[in-house]
């Protein structure tokens, strides 16, 4: 039977209609899956957030460390980013102080919608923001902090790359007594929870070969007032003391103690700030000790420091290679490992499990593991001494200083 014009154009009104239908369908089940898929990952990136000092008095720290990180991103993004997704760093300052980092935090996850949290700087800050952290089952990585409440009992999703501050205290007090015989020490330590998580480490240190410390004077965060604690500790003239605290009071109580005329041997756990303390001294600073969690910076035998240099000079050309960007750059690389290895979706769940997997990964002579019952990537602690002119050189025996 022979069809009118008619029939034919409702026909084909109707397979518009069931086109658009069907378009309609699939548009909104897309929507539906990228609505559902985790947040802060796109095909095109994945977001990431970090709250550090950027401005203040432990602002070095906060830069260095970013700086560091943001070299290997920026390297990683001209090169296809991972698996074609490119790294965005979100940062914001917390000028080292908790309740700023913790809005901070809040922003990052509820309204940047972060994928993860990377590169935290300090104690204090990562204690008031842990809770949040759990609530939200964010992943923390490599946090610039060594504190034990980030590592014992293991966190589900708390990762940390650099050793513990019992870990770096331990190795300082077995060499002072082993290399140089000196038990008569005293801590100079921040009156937070960073500077009570090192002393802790000593007295735990000392405890364990049945010693005692001299006596421990400490300062308050965020500022460099540290004469009273320069009194305490002169006034029973220690060989040794361990130092817990940032740069610039760090700088100022060793410069008070040697118009004192103390002999003691200062040595001090890695958030100082080395390159900061040296620069902070000079000359003052001969022989002062710094502990290490990651390789010297100058180490031409390392391929990850070769290419953390490289890297630094191509995108940061005024920046000097030191131990915080350093860190920085093995931390944002490591982290880039495991997020290459996530399987499709991408989710939170799958980048726990998959860091969970790695074992002795090697990124150019720096190795981290990690598995469901450690969440501490490396164990390994360098030292170094500041020489005459604030410049730092790599040591192996306390036997060996200015």
């Amino acid at each position: 039977m022979k069809r009118s014009f008619f029939s034919e154009e409702r026909l084909g009104a109707k397979s518009m209609r069931l086109h658009f239908l069907a378009t309609t369908v699939v548009f909104l089940v897309a929507c539906q899956v990228s609505f559902a898929q985790t947040a802060g990952v796109t095909d095109a990136e994945i977001v990431i957030g970090q709250s550090c000092a950027l401005k203040g008095p432990t602002k070095v720290l906060g830069q260095s460390l970013r700086r560091g990180a943001q070299a290997y991103f920026k390297y990683v993004n001209d090169n296809g980013g991972i698996n074609g997704r490119t790294i965005r760093l979100v940062t914001y300052d917390d000028g080292y102080e908790p309740k700023a980092c913790l809005a901070n935090t809040t922003k990052l996850i509820e309204q940047d919608q972060v994928f993860l949290l990377f590169g935290y700087v300090g104690t204090p800050t990562s204690k008031e923001i842990l809770p949040l952290v759990i609530d939200k089952k964010v992943p923390f990585f490599a946090p610039f902090t060594g504190a034990e409440f980030l590592r014992n009992p293991v966190n589900p999703f708390v990762f940390n790359i650099r050793p513990s501050y019992s870990q770096e205290t331990e190795a300082i007090v077995e060499k002072l007594l082993a290399e140089r015989g000196i038990s008569r020490i005293s801590v100079f330590y921040q009156d937070d929870s960073y500077g009570e998580a090192g002393l802790e480490g000593v007295v735990k240190a000392m405890e364990k070969r049945n010693l005692d410390i001299v006596n421990q004077a400490s300062y308050p965060r965020n500022s460099a007032t540290v004469e009273k604690a320069v009194d305490k500790i002169s006034s029973v003239s220690p060989e040794a003391v361990i130092m817990v605290g940032v740069y610039d009071p760090c700088a100022k109580f060793i410069q008070l103690m040697k118009s004192k005329g103390s002999k003691a041997i200062f040595l001090n756990v890695s958030p100082v700030g080395a390159s900061a303390l040296g620069n902070a001294l000079l000359n003052e600073g001969a022989g002062v000790v710094v502990a290490q969690v990651v390789p010297f910076p100058y180490d031409r035998r390392m391929p990850v420091v070769l290419e953390y240099k490289k890297r630094l000079g191509q995108y940061f050309p005024d920046a000097e290679p030191e131990f915080v960007s350093m860190e920085g750059y093995i931390a944002a690389k490591a982290l880039c490992e495991i997020l290459a290895q996530v399987p499709e979706p991408i989710t939170r769940a799958a980048f726990v499990q998959t860091a969970e997997s790695q074992t002795n990964k090697d990124i150019g002579g720096f190795s981290f593991t990690f598995g469901p019952d450690s969440h501490q990537g490396s164990d390994r602690v360098y030292f170094t001494q500041i020489a005459p002119g604030g410049f730092l050189n790599p040591i192996d025996n306390l036997k060996h200083l200015y």
